[in-house]
């Protein structure tokens, strides 16, 4: 995915054109990867654009700027609003968000106390993560030989830049090995998630996907899926996964506001299930774009329109 460098990106509450949307190169994140971020979708819906869990995704960026002794300037009121204006100013029906808060431009040194706390977030239009293909036909991945970061070294319940130095490494050796992706083990040698998504598995018609302690990141989209499992009576259970119950597992399927809800066809050249997408995958898929299009009830209440003409029509 290229950026077409067009539209206007907030920026300390400022919009400025996409051109000039610039930090110095001594700033602090550059040199320490010190920001926190989260990944949105807004989505085309039956009535109207709609941003998807826009007030899970801001509280869990304040959660991570908190563990990082990160106090921005702005409220998680004023946050979720910015990122709404942002689509309206760029005119955006359906989108990807960024909100980003990054240690600025003052001093370096590992200390960060000197340099501000800057926040800027940007949208774009954005397909499928994994491929177009990916959602009905599944994609294949491996066992990275990169573990995630142990507990104790790096917060991984904190969505941080920093993290996604190790996602780097386990997604480069996953594309040399010929797959699309890689799953990382944590420091026990029990499953852990992808580069950017959560993992669940499908055994004997239960969902199975990692608990907090093995270094994954609480995954909104995960939430989205147990909830709905519930919801449709599939019973859930976070418990510890050795990497040979991904090979006899049933079904495998990713996670994530990029990837949503990505079928495995084949982990290390071992086919999953059928080798393709398997019925309750399919199953929460339907239910899960069925809210996001608009066209059940949002019980949850997870949409959040962004023009004010399409939600009084809705």
């Amino acid at each position: 995915m290229a950026f077409k460098g067009e539209g206007k990106i907030w920026m300390n509450g400022e919009f400025v054109e996409w051109k000039d949307a610039k930090i110095h190169v001594l700033s602090h994140v550059i040199h320490y990867g010190s920001s926190v971020f989260e990944g949105i979708r807004a989505y085309k819906t039956s009535k109207g654009t709609a941003v998807f869990r826009l007030g899970a995704h801001v509280r869990r960026l304040h959660k991570s700027a908190k563990i990082y002794r990160m106090e921005y300037p702005y409220s998680d009121e004023e946050i979720f609003e910015a990122c709404l204006e942002t689509i309206r100013v760029n005119n955006l029906k359906e989108c990807y968000i960024r909100p980003v808060a990054y240690r600025g431009y003052n001093s370096l040194g590992v200390d960060p106390s000197p340099c501000p706390i800057d926040v800027a977030i940007a949208v774009w239009e954005w397909g499928k993560y994994l491929g177009p293909e990916a959602l009905e036909n599944g994609v294949e991945v491996c066992v990275s030989s990169w573990a995630r970061i142990a507990p104790n070294t790096l917060p991984a319940m904190a969505k941080c830049g920093a993290n996604y130095m190790n996602s780097q490494l386990i997604k480069l050796e996953a594309i040399a090995r010929g797959c699309v992706e890689g799953i990382a083990l944590d420091s026990s040698g029990n499953v852990s998630e992808g580069s950017g998504e959560n993992v669940f598995i499908v055994r004997d018609g239960r969902l199975i996907t990692p608990p907090f302690d093995a270094s994954i990141l609480p995954g909104i989209t995960r939430n989205t899926v147990m909830t709905l499992a519930k919801e449709m009576g599939i019973k859930v259970i976070e418990a510890n996964i050795p990497r040979e119950a991904l090979y006899i597992a049933d079904e495998v399927f990713f996670t994530g506001s990029a990837a949503e809800i990505t079928p495995i066809s084949m982990i290390d050249k071992i086919a999953i299930g059928n080798g393709a997408r398997g019925p309750i995958t399919e199953r929460l898929q339907k239910r899960f774009f069925e809210y996001l299009s608009g066209d059940v009830p949002d019980t949850y209440n997870w949409l959040d329109f962004v023009y004010s003409e399409e939600k009084v029509e809705a």
